[in-house]
């Protein structure tokens, strides 16, 4: 009986799709970003070129800001928001993050059409939206408008029903258990 987890380069060949995928990563649990960026680190083994367009997180410091570089030239990151929107030390007001958050959008667009990339993750556009900082129309635009062979990502908490219709892969991350529900903070390395 032939053992189906072991694939000879034949049949390894018969999954593989040059057709790109749009991805979402969901959920109250962590780990969404966290797997965008387990894909940007598979695919730059692979040369393929990356940019990640980020929502929210723009005013924090966080690691992938520094690691990202070492990926370069085959991994971009932008960080184009102005950090998490009405939690914790946000002072900014709702209209910046509404303004910046329209200019990821049209930064995205271009990105997407720029032909320069295989996959392109657009991190916390799911939030950007529940948020109301940016159109559901413009994002599915985005997907509906994306090249056949771009692998496109989109992370978030929140992901509208028709964004997971249009999607080819949806992963919801589930909170089990969690640190901070015991006082613990966030982590270096771990949480940002």
């Amino acid at each position: 009986m032939k053992n189906l987890n072991v694939f000879t380069p034949m049949d390894r060949n018969k999954f593989m799709t040059e057709s790109g995928l749009t991805i979402v990563y969901t959920g109250k649990g962590k780990g969404k970003t966290t797997a965008a960026l387990g894909i940007a680190l598979r695919a730059c083994g692979y040369q393929k070129k990356i940019c990640m367009i980020q929502f929210i997180k723009g005013s924090w410091h966080y690691g992938e800001m520094i690691s990202s570089k070492r990926l370069e030239p085959d991994f971009e990151m932008i960080a184009v928001g102005k950090g998490f929107v009405g939690i914790i030390d946000d002072k900014n007001p709702r209209e910046d993050h509404e303004k910046i958050a329209g200019e990821a959008i049209k930064i995205s667009k271009l990105k997407i059409q720029s032909g320069k990339y295989d996959i392109i993750i657009l991190d916390e556009v799911n939030y950007a939206i529940n948020l109301g900082l940016v159109k559901l129309e413009d994002v599915l635009d985005l997907i509906k408008s994306k090249p056949p062979n771009l692998d496109l990502i989109l992370t978030g908490n929140y992901a509208k029903k028709e964004i997971i219709e249009l999607a080819d892969l949806v992963t919801e991350m589930k909170e089990v258990k969690h640190p901070f529900k015991i006082g613990k903070m966030a982590k270096k390395g771990i949480y940002f």
